[in-house]
């Protein structure tokens, strides 16, 4: 009877340390050291509040990876630190992907998890306006983003969908370098900016604009931004891969059943320029429109409506199939943590 219960004992112990092992991500070196992990970033911004309170809570360090964060200012500087192997995973827009595996790259980079949902960009005026509709930029210029780049073709996107001739109703300015649009609508230039937070915000505060419309809320939902790494690191890495999308799980688990308050106090320590009640102001306007997803899965719908919107904007000519370039086992195995 002993014998039985022992055995007994020794099966669920077998079956607790294979689930583990099959639902944990990445183990330590030989030596004890944790696996380091370049991620290159798009920008840094609040935008991204799940990532680093991942980062500021240690979670990344408890699924056995160091982290170095490097920020690569623009999705193009990200695919091609990837390519090149200085990071071994990449976070930006989803349609680098798209683009690099349309030029035929065979060891094309692959997105195993989507952080946002919405675009993270808002559109201010010179003025305050109550009830603001799309037609009132008829007739004005705007300050966009880099042609080809998702928050101008987001911002296209919008226009069209509200009958809006991109070519003939308005101008649009687009050489203007990511992040000096704000300093350049408050120096006079332009009627309207598109800007991402601290920017929108901080025109706010000086009473230089006021944010009149959420282009993450227009656009509907939209695979915004996500992760990817080569396809041969995932089939050589999968332990880091699971591991650093264990933690980022972990990180949109707290952004989704925290206050703003709290998560401004996390990831304070990534933004010393910016004081923690604006964080908090930021933080509040992205979970008032749904900025976060409640998992890490990026669903086909998704990525067919980013493919849309590529399409519309006629940047690619043909659909990308979603089966190579995105993997959904590493987040659906993190839900499950």
């Amino acid at each position: 009877m002993k014998r039985k219960r022992i055995s007994a004992l020794i099966l669920t112990f077998l079956f607790v340390i294979s689930a583990s092992a099959l639902l944990g991500g990445c183990k330590k070196n030989d030596d004890g050291s944790l696996k380091k992990v370049t991620l290159n970033e798009v920008a840094h911004s609040i935008f991204y509040a799940p990532q680093y309170v991942a980062i500021e809570e240690g979670y990344f360090t408890d699924e056995g990876i160091a982290l170095e964060l490097v920020t690569g200012f623009g999705a193009d500087k990200v695919m091609t630190a990837l390519i090149s192997n200085e990071a071994q995973i990449g976070f930006m827009g989803s349609e680098s992907s798209i683009y690099a595996y349309n030029e035929g790259n065979t060891d094309y980079a692959v997105n195993f998890a989507q952080l946002t949902q919405r675009a993270g960009n808002f559109l201010v005026s010179r003025e305050p306006i109550e009830d603001f509709s799309w037609d009132m930029l008829k007739g004005t210029t705007v300050l966009g983003g880099r042609a080809g780049g998702m928050p101008e073709m987001v911002l296209e996107y919008i226009l069209k969908q509200h009958g809006i001739d991109i070519e003939k109703d308005l101008e649009i300015v687009q050489n203007i370098d990511f992040g000096l649009t704000s300093g350049a609508f408050a120096g006079g230039q332009g009627d309207y900016t598109v800007e991402f937070e601290p920017h929108a915000t901080a025109l706010e505060k000086e009473g230089a604009g006021y944010v009149v419309a959420s282009l993450g809320v227009e656009s509907g939902y939209v695979p915004y931004t996500a992760y990817s790494a080569k396809k041969s690191y995932i089939e050589k890495n999968p332990e880091i891969i699971q591991g650093f999308t264990n933690a980022l799980q972990r990180g949109m688990e707290y952004v989704n059943t925290h206050t703003s308050k709290e998560i401004a106090a996390v990831i304070a320590p990534q933004f010393p320029d910016t004081d923690e009640e604006t964080i908090a102001i930021i933080v509040e306007r992205y979970k008032e429109q749904d900025t976060w997803k409640s998992d890490l899965v990026f669903s086909e719908e998704s990525f067919t409506l980013l493919q849309d919107i590529l399409y519309e904007a006629g940047v690619i000519k043909e659909y990308a199939p979603y089966s190579d370039l995105v993997n959904t086992e590493f987040a659906t195995k993190a839900l499950k943590k």
